[in-house]
């Protein structure tokens, strides 16, 4: 394979595992380093406006905003001179936090029932969560129960992560009263 090959192999990969599931290399030869790469793609996932799965890019950065505002000390998360509302940012970290959880649920189980290495079952629930289409080569050797923890994470990834946040963002009602504050210690 030349070079050319090569780029064209490694420019390709790098837009497939946000959502489309074609591959032109054999992912299950991948070493665990760019695994790791591929991980982080899968669960970052394509655009919000789009038909990608993951968390989205726009919760990423989001959260990634929020986290720069809070090293250096600052009340509000803010972005080209606009605030992120204090609402946006807890949906982010709820849609964030719910997939960790159900991909961290799905991994256990995997890892339960079967012979395959983390790192396997990693991508696998990854890229069933993100509904991106690749995998490792293991889907098949499966048990039935552990294909059923893959068909679950794909239909609450896809289905899942939007309906909670639609639900959090249409949802919500205005209590007439509020709690006092409590400030507990954090890391």
């Amino acid at each position: 394979m030349n070079v050319g090959d090569k780029m064209l192999n490694a420019a390709f990969h790098s837009v497939m595992p946000r959502t489309a599931g074609f591959n032109s290399v054999d992912v299950g030869a991948f070493r665990i380093e760019t695994l790791s790469i591929n991980y982080l793609l899968m669960f970052i996932g394509g655009g919000s406006a789009g038909t990608a799965g993951g968390i989205k890019v726009t919760t990423f950065f989001l959260l990634g905003i929020v986290v720069w505002s809070e090293i250096r000390g600052q009340q509000d998360a803010v972005i080209f001179k606009r605030r992120i509302s204090t609402r946006v940012e807890r949906q982010a970290l709820t849609v964030v936090l719910l997939a960790v959880a159900l991909i961290g649920v799905g991994t256990l189980i995997l890892l339960s029932i079967t012979p395959f290495s983390l790192s396997d079952v990693l991508f696998e629930t990854i890229s069933a969560f993100s509904t991106v289409g690749l995998s490792t080569g293991i889907t098949a050797d499966l048990p039935p129960a552990g294909q059923l923890v893959l068909i679950v994470l794909m239909f609450v990834g896809r289905v899942g992560t939007i309906t909670v946040a639609t639900a959090l963002a249409l949802g919500g009602q205005r209590k007439p009263y509020r709690y006092p504050e409590e400030t507990p210690i954090v890391g």
